[in-house]
């Protein structure tokens, strides 16, 4: 069954995992050209504020943008020819494809490299917004990949407790939870995350 497309100006968890339970990364290349990738089809059509890059899958909370706020003239497709309309599921796929492809070519490998039909969440509340920015951080923790949500590399907690320059929505993120104490308070404590079950994966 097709998922349904991604709807401009709406709030999204998406997420997907490696095809039949594979790796998605390697070494550290493979997580910077992901990201890299990333950079180059979707911050043109999306605004991200939380993200996390595990083993064998990752998480994004992400702003579709609507259609007017998108600058096409920074746009990147997986082929020549222009779309008559931009589509952010077509995006995140080409995303997906030229990873694969990259993957591919580097490991001498064919076939996907991720499950068919990356999953996406419509989040539509404040709550679900915040909690589920610590379930992305956290996610590293829940998995035992590292202790405290700090040490590890690859999600956007260490972006936004930092002042480096970044296109992540760090601003508004710590808005959400008041302060950036708030902020590293909030992800210092256990949360109830019932309320989202329907909005996350194990």
């Amino acid at each position: 069954m097709n998922p349904i497309p991604l709807e401009n100006g709406k709030y999204y968890h998406i997420y997907n995992r490696g095809n039949n339970g594979i790796d998605l990364f390697y070494d550290v290349e493979n997580y910077n050209h992901f990201l890299r990738l990333y950079a180059k089809y979707i911050d043109p059509i999306a605004e991200t504020f939380a993200w996390c890059l595990m083993k064998n899958h990752f998480h994004f909370l992400v702003y579709i943008k609507e259609t007017d706020e998108i600058d096409i003239t920074k746009l990147e497709y997986s082929s020549t020819d222009k779309p008559k309309t931009v589509k952010a599921s077509k995006q995140f796929s080409n995303l997906f494809n030229a990873y694969t492809l990259a993957m591919n070519k580097r490991y001498n490998r064919t076939g996907s490299v991720f499950q068919k039909n990356f999953k996406r969440k419509v989040v539509a509340s404040e709550n679900y917004f915040q909690k589920l920015i610590y379930y992305i951080h956290n996610n590293p923790v829940h998995h035992k990949f590292t202790e405290h949500i700090v040490e590890y590399p690859w999600s956007s907690y260490g972006t936004i407790i930092s002042t480096k320059e970044t296109k992540l929505q760090r601003q508004r993120v710590i808005e959400i939870f008041n302060d950036l104490d708030n902020f590293k308070q909030y992800h210092s404590i256990n949360q109830n995350l019932e309320e989202i079950e329907d909005l996350i994966i194990e």
